[in-house]
């Protein structure tokens, strides 16, 4: 896979849209033949657009712009040659998995860093906060793939899901969030215990704690992390921690102390 590097060029949305296109070019391709019609430079933009412009029915406005004008936004914004449909962008998608578009979050928060516009997020001492929490995004007792979690109802029935963790760096005061790279919770190889919650926020810490540490983070978490596995890890990855119910922070080279500091002034 490419690597982002945000530093050799202006950190900008056209800056943004050429990375992701390289990003773009690794994925895979499950056509045969002459069945081509549209890119997967095309049907990954498309995508792209819908999520960043937060409208549903954007692609579907753009084809009409097209046709009735001879050009849309999304060539313009998206530097997009066709608009596929959303069934085209949902059938070459599909088979994406979701860790090729990975290294986006990284370039995203290195330029986001190299521009100085972290150090508004900086709070308790002075450190980064990045709050886990996990989202169910799919749940049916019908239709289900082997990525799926599984729950057993006492009456037989089964109910599958999925979910993911997903960590932000957040701070008092300020209504914007920085998404980082997730972990989704999905069946592991050589494992035959369910994957949980706990267990992927232990895997980001070990694959992401190098990447994040030396900058100084405080991990966030709910009464669901407040086990002593999730601190030990969070510590052995070099990390600080408050975990609520009950509130604790444990410092690096510490044991667990009780928070004695205010969350909001750091005091």
């Amino acid at each position: 896979m490419p690597v982002c590097d945000s530093k050799c060029e202006p950190f900008t949305f056209d800056s943004l849209v050429d990375q992701f296109r390289s990003v773009i070019e690794e994925f895979p391709d499950k056509r045969t033949g002459n069945n081509t019609r549209y890119t997967i430079e095309d049907a990954a933009l498309g995508a792209f657009s819908i999520f960043f412009t937060q409208n549903p029915s954007f692609l579907a406005f753009q084809d009409a712009m097209q046709k009735a004008k001879g050009k849309s936004n999304a060539q313009t914004l998206f530097t997009m040659n066709q608009i596929p449909s959303d069934n085209h962008i949902r059938d070459l998608m599909d088979v994406v998995h979701p860790s090729y578009v990975f290294p986006m979050f990284s370039y995203i928060f290195d330029g986001l860093n190299a521009l100085g516009y972290l150090e508004e997020f900086r709070s308790i001492n002075n450190n980064l906060l990045i709050a886990l929490d996990g989202t169910q995004y799919f749940s049916s007792q019908n239709i289900c793939c082997e990525n799926c979690s599984q729950k057993k109802h006492r009456n037989g029935t089964v109910t599958y899901s999925h979910t993911v963790v997903t960590p932000v760096i957040v701070a008092p005061g300020n209504n914007k969030v920085i998404a980082l790279q997730p972990e989704f919770i999905t069946p592991q190889d050589g494992h035959k215990k369910q994957d949980c919650e706990n267990t992927a926020a232990k895997r980001w810490f070990v694959e992401y704690g190098p990447q994040y540490k030396d900058l100084g983070v405080t991990i966030l978490g709910d009464d669901l992390y407040c086990h002593q596995p999730i601190c030990e890890s969070i510590l052995t990855e070099g990390f600080d921690g408050i975990l609520h119910s009950p509130v604790y922070t444990f410092p690096k080279k510490a044991c667990i102390i009780e928070l004695n500091v205010d969350v909001e002034t750091g005091n």
